[in-house]
């Protein structure tokens, strides 16, 4: 049933209960707690604010010419009136200052707070790789060499580089009090650079629905002192677990409302080997060569030995056509008989001009 159609007395107690209940919501993204949510939090307050000078003034009007030049009241009739200057000036000069000013704003504000822009910072950045997975978050920690499962810990103050992949469908990591969602996506590379400017617990998830278990893909980003984030570390590796191959194979299996695990050490290059495996069909052309095809998968695994015999199908292939260079397609079956080179063609034979170029 639809506010609309309640009887007419209940309307206002419905609107203050929905007030009321309204009033007990927090919203992550208007209290960041990091330097890169606190300048879109503003960027967002002040654009809206910017837009509010032009729909504040249209609602009162309208609500002010309704009423004043209502039926039951008599007014000057000007049927010739048609024009304006003053109106004109306000009409147009108004709008086009605020869209001036969002233009800059917004143009500054983008490349300002571009997700792969590094921040400045004296102090050395944590690097943390990032995986989504059937469903729950793998966070690798090469520097420290542990990894956790859907606990994520760094230091305040301290900037975080992350590389965000997905072993999975497409996903997206976002800490709301942090700022800036990214996607991840399997057989791709996004990055991302956050930093927390004060201790606390802020909620992490996966922002797009990527199945079944899309409710339970939730996590806990820990900010807090170094002394803390040792703490945190040490309590990885006593657990005494190795993120390897096989154990890698289980954790990939879906699973839902998974608790908080840790790894005291991971495979090194892990993390480009999940990128590999989805590359398999790719041919990394000059400029378009895809991220992590000059990271082979960790020698030994499947995602390696795949990626071997890929790489001896195609290697005569992409030597022929490196460069889109026309000669070295001699090298190609059945190119023997064509002459592209120059030299006169036989007499009898005619040259395609277009094959010297």
């Amino acid at each position: 049933m639809s506010l609309l159609k309640l009887p007419g007395r209940l309307r206002p107690w419905i609107l203050l209960a929905s007030v009321l209940f309204l009033g007990g919501c927090q919203s992550a993204i208007l209290n960041p707690k990091g330097q890169i949510g606190i300048d879109e939090r503003n960027l967002l307050v002040t654009c809206t604010v910017l837009m509010l000078l032009v729909v504040v003034p249209v609602i009162v009007l309208t609500l002010v010419f309704a009423y004043r030049y209502r039926a039951s009241k008599q007014n000057r009739y000007e049927p010739e009136w048609h024009h304006s200057t003053p109106i004109e000036i306000v009409v147009w000069a108004i709008p086009c200052v605020i869209i001036t000013v969002l233009g800059v704003l917004v143009w500054r504000s983008s490349h300002a707070l571009d997700p792969y822009r590094p921040l400045d910072s004296q102090v050395k950045p944590i690097n943390i790789e990032a995986v989504s997975l059937d469903w729950k978050w793998l966070f690798i920690y090469p520097d420290q060499d542990v990894a956790a499962v859907n606990e994520l810990a760094f230091p305040e103050k301290t900037p975080l580089n992350f590389r965000i992949t997905s072993d999975s469908v497409m996903n997206a990591f976002f800490i709301p009090q942090m700022g800036t969602m990214i996607y991840s996506m399997a057989g791709m590379e996004t990055k991302l650079h956050l930093i927390a400017n004060e201790q606390g617990t802020f909620r992490g998830l996966s922002s797009h629905y990527s199945g079944a278990g899309f409710s339970g893909m939730h996590f806990n980003a820990i900010a807090t002192d170094q002394a803390g984030f040792d703490a945190w570390v040490a309590k990885a590796k006593a657990s005494g677990k190795a993120l390897d191959e096989a154990s890698y194979a289980e954790l990939a299996k879906p699973s839902e409302n998974v608790a908080p695990m840790y790894y005291a050490s991971a495979t090194p290059g892990l993390f480009q080997g999940i990128m590999a495996k989805y590359m398999m069909g790719s041919h990394g052309h000059g400029g378009h060569e895809m991220l992590g095809m000059d990271n082979p998968a960790p020698p030994g695994t499947e995602a390696a030995k795949q990626a071997d015999a890929h790489a001896g199908e195609h290697g005569a292939a992409d030597e022929a056509t490196q460069g889109h260079d026309m000669h070295s397609m001699d090298a190609m079956p059945g190119m023997d008989d064509m002459h592209h080179d120059g030299a006169p063609a036989p007499a009898g034979e005619s040259q395609n001009p277009q094959e010297t170029h």
